[in-house]
């Protein structure tokens, strides 16, 4: 994974955001799928509200997906198999650029048809520990015309990400706006924070 992992920091390196196109295996990737799927039959799926536990909007209207966080002790092998990578990535992060992460966050996302997140920032205003942003994709045979596209906001342009099965999306929680541009089809993610 290390090629991977040096793939998504040259990216951040040189243009803020970091991007590797086949970042988890295709076997991972359709298991993580499969587990959305079943969470959100067994409707364990939120409808993701705004801010913290300290300060959260639940009654908002800047995002329409649902979220299922995931347990980093669980016993679900696929999430344990990708818990670990993310851990790897932390302790590559740290010996090779002195970051200082020590915990991480994550959930499963769920865009419905018509769903969307609007502009914004994902670190909160009253918690500075979200230090990197990491986005996983769970999108099979995504194209364009499916809309849903990650619009990353930089300097007065904007760069456009679709959401493609295995890419891995890396970028600063403190100084990327982004937005999920309104999806046309069921749209998957397991999106998280790794934190100071």
């Amino acid at each position: 994974m290390e090629a991977k992992f040096e793939e998504l920091i040259e990216g951040y390196i040189t243009g803020n955001i970091g991007i590797s196109e086949e970042f988890i295996s295709t076997a991972l990737a359709t298991a993580l799928q499969l587990n959305l799927q079943l969470l959100d039959s067994n409707n364990l799926m939120i409808k993701a509200g705004i801010g913290n536990n300290a300060k959260k909007d639940s009654q908002q209207n800047k995002r329409s997906d649902s979220t299922c966080w995931m347990d980093d002790n669980g016993s679900n092998s696929a999430e344990m198999e990708f818990m670990e990578i993310v851990h790897e990535f932390m302790r590559h992060l740290n010996r090779t650029c002195y970051t200082g992460l020590h915990s991480c966050e994550f959930h499963y996302a769920l865009y419905e048809e018509g769903s969307f997140y609007t502009r914004h920032k994902d670190q909160f205003k009253n918690d500075n520990n979200r230090k990197f942003t990491f986005i996983n994709y769970l999108n099979t045979n995504w194209i364009p015309k499916d809309g849903g596209q990650l619009i990353v906001y930089q300097d007065n342009s904007n760069l456009t990400i679709y959401p493609e099965n295995r890419k891995a999306v890396f970028f600063k929680s403190e100084n990327i706006e982004h937005e999920v541009a309104i999806t046309k089809r069921i749209r998957m993610s397991i999106t998280g924070w790794l934190k100071t």
